[in-house]
């Protein structure tokens, strides 16, 4: 598996990298880096594809742009169509994981030409509410669950980030700890938060390593967070409202490439996102499969990195075949 540092169209994208064949690009999610998805590459690379995850815009070794704008799903999807230019190839599957499967899905949905098949971790496709923007529509699911707010309300905050760069360490220790699986059911983030409360306070402090998660691992995370920060992770979110207002073009617009969703039986994201999933074959017109890991939460691929890489490579197969 090698590291290297790939200039597409006004940004240095550091990818993890193994194999020859076809391309697969893997898309991480919030807070996450191209090492999430280790476990894949080599499944992929074994079985004969070329498997690559960056580090995507404003994490780890991939340059962090100053402005917020500059995270939006344009850009987003945009990195991704000159990630497969600069590798020298002319179409790839993509894979995404958390905000990564949002980034996933749209390039699917804007290029299908390059990206001829999708699979989305822990996070349904969402189509373009035509009604309005999201973050208005989400206060309103947060006020009828009684609570403050949500956690993607609260990331609107121009000082959202400063929390998670007090102590990126515990930070880190307490988001990983809230979503996985195997953390007691009454212990895990459920995305609502209480007033004045951040996403961090929101968690135990008695929080601890995944049992996935080595020190090691946990270290590279901590590193990459320490020297990068979280304020780019959190411009994402930032740019919800704006991603809504530059995708009018694709309202009611079908995914018509292969795909294939994969969720976690105990992912906490179900309870404010879990809708989505009862409408996904309405949206994605060759849906090969919808599958639900037992036990699992949502840091799916590192969860369960075997039958995620069964599922993957079944799929992949159906779509070669």
């Amino acid at each position: 598996m090698d590291r290297r540092l790939i200039a597409t169209d006004g940004l240095n994208q550091s990818v993890l990298e193994a194999g020859e064949g076809p391309l697969v690009l893997l898309v991480h999610g919030f807070p996450e880096l191209a090492i999430s998805w280790r476990a894949q590459i080599d499944a992929l690379a074994e079985a004969g594809y070329r498997a690559v995850a960056p580090d995507m815009r404003g994490y780890g070794a991939t340059d962090r742009p100053a402005r917020t704008e500059d995270h939006s799903i344009l850009h987003l999807v945009g990195d991704m169509v000159g990630l497969v230019r600069a590798l020298g190839e002319r179409s790839c599957v993509v894979i995404g994981h958390d905000w990564g499967a949002s980034v996933a899905w749209h390039c699917a949905l804007m290029r299908p030409d390059l990206f001829t098949a999708v699979a989305g971790l822990s996070v349904p496709f969402q189509p373009r509410r035509a009604k309005g923007p999201p973050i208005a529509a989400m206060r309103a699911i947060a006020a009828r669950a009684g609570t403050d707010d949500l956690y993607i309300t609260r990331f609107q905050d121009a000082d959202a980030h400063a929390p998670f760069e007090a102590d990126p360490e515990t930070a880190l220790r307490k988001m990983f700890w809230a979503y996985d699986g195997a953390t007691p059911a009454d212990q895990r983030h459920t995305g609502f938060l209480k007033p004045g409360q951040s996403m961090i306070d929101g968690v135990s402090d008695g929080a601890t390593r995944p049992p996935w998660m080595s020190g090691d691992h946990f270290a590279e995370y901590v590193a990459a967070f320490r020297a990068g920060g979280f304020r780019g992770p959190l411009d994402w979110y930032r740019c919800m409202d704006l991603n809504w207002s530059l995708t009018a073009w694709l309202q009611d617009r079908t995914i018509d490439v292969p795909s294939l969703f994969m969720i976690g039986e105990n992912d906490p994201v179900r309870h404010y996102a879990g809708r989505h999933e009862k409408a996904q074959a309405d949206w994605l017109t060759d849906l090969r499969g919808m599958i639900e890991i037992p036990g699992a939460g949502h840091w799916l691929q590192q969860e369960r990195p075997e039958a995620v890489n069964a599922a993957l490579l079944d799929f992949l197969a159906g779509v070669r075949g």
